[in-house]
C-alpha cells in the first residue's frame, strides 16, 4: 500500500490533477468515481493505472478485478494519500490515469459543435454531455476554453469524453474544416438572426456557441452564415451557455429524427 504522498507515482498523478500542459505532455489524464472508471472500460480506453482505497464500494471492487484481468497496474493506497491525489472533497475511493486518444470524425460531418472561449468547467463537461446526447459528431474548441480533460470538466461531462471526437483548434483549422465540409454555419446569439424553431437545421451544419463573458470572437462572427437566437422576455441579457446548447442541440434533433 502507498501511504505517503512523496511517492513518485502519487506526485506524478497530482502533476496531472493540477497542470493542463503536462496532461498534454504526458498524453494521459485523470478520471475519479466508480461511473467514469466503468466508461473508460466500456469505450474501450487504455487505463495505465489504477489507485484505490479502502473506501471503495463493492461496486468498484468487482471493477478491479475487471482491470486485474486486464494486467492494469493496480496500487492500494492510504485514505490520505487518496484525498492527496483526488479533485473532489468527498473521494470515492477509486482513481485512474486515463491514455489520451484522438477518436475518429465521421466523414463527411453534418453536425459539428464549435465551442468559443468557454471558460467555465462545469459548463463545458454539461455541453459535452448534451452534445453527446443530441448527436453532434465533434466538438471543436477554439482558444481560451478550458480543457475538456481536466478534472472538473470529466465530471461534469459524465464520460462524454470517451465517445465524442473533440478537438482543440485554431480558428484557421476550424474554417479550413467547416468549409471544405460544406456546412452551413449557425452562429448562437442573444439577438438578431431567426429564432432557433424557426431556423433550418435539417441541412449540414455548425453551431458555434461562445462564453458569457466576452461572447462570440470575432472569426467567428466572419464565419457564420447566420445568426440563431433563443427568444426571451425583455430585460433578459442572455442564457447561460451550456443552457442555451441544451436548447438549440435539442431543436436539432428534434427536426432531424421527429422527436415528440
Amino acid at each position: 500500500m502507498i501511504t505517503s504522498t512523496k511517492n513518485p507515482s502519487i506526485q506524478w498523478v497530482r502533476r496531472l490533477q493540477k497542470k493542463p500542459r503536462f496532461r498534454v505532455d504526458e498524453k494521459v489524464f485523470v478520471i475519479e468515481g466508480v461511473r467514469l472508471v466503468e466508461e473508460a472500460l466500456r469505450n474501450h480506453w487504455e487505463v495505465k493505472s489504477i489507485f484505490y482505497s479502502e473506501s471503495l464500494s463493492a461496486r468498484g471492487r468487482q471493477l478491479l478485478k475487471t482491470y486485474q484481468e486486464y494486467k492494469t497496474q493496480i496500487d492500494p493506497v492510504s485514505l490520505e494519500v487518496m484525498q492527496a491525489i483526488s479533485d473532489t472533497k468527498s473521494p470515492q475511493g477509486i482513481l485512474a490515469v486515463v491514455r489520451k486518444q484522438e477518436l475518429p470524425l465521421q466523414e463527411p460531418p453534418n453536425f459539428l459543435l464549435v465551442l468559443d472561449q468557454i471558460r467555465d468547467p462545469g459548463n463545458l463537461g454539461t455541453i459535452l454531455r448534451t452534445a453527446a446526447a443530441t448527436g453532434v459528431q465533434a466538438v471543436f474548441l477554439t482558444p481560451g476554453t478550458v480543457d475538456a480533460f481536466s478534472p472538473k470538466v470529466l465530471r461534469a461531462g459524465m464520460g462524454a469524453q470517451f465517445r465524442l471526437p473533440i478537438l482543440s483548434m485554431e480558428w484557421s483549422q476550424i474554417q479550413n474544416r467547416v468549409v471544405s465540409s460544406k456546412l452551413h454555419v449557425f452562429l448562437a446569439a442573444p439577438q438578431g438572426g431567426n429564432s432557433y424553431y424557426e431556423s433550418n437545421f435539417r441541412q449540414p451544419l455548425a453551431l458555434i456557441i461562445g462564453g458569457e463573458a466576452e461572447g462570440a470572437a470575432r472569426e467567428a462572427i466572419k464565419l457564420s452564415n447566420s445568426r440563431v437566437q433563443i427568444p426571451m422576455l425583455e430585460g433578459i441579457e442572455s442564457l447561460n451557455a451550456s443552457v442555451a446548447a441544451g436548447i438549440l442541440l435539442s431543436e436539432v434533433l428534434r427536426q432531424r429524427k421527429k422527436v415528440r
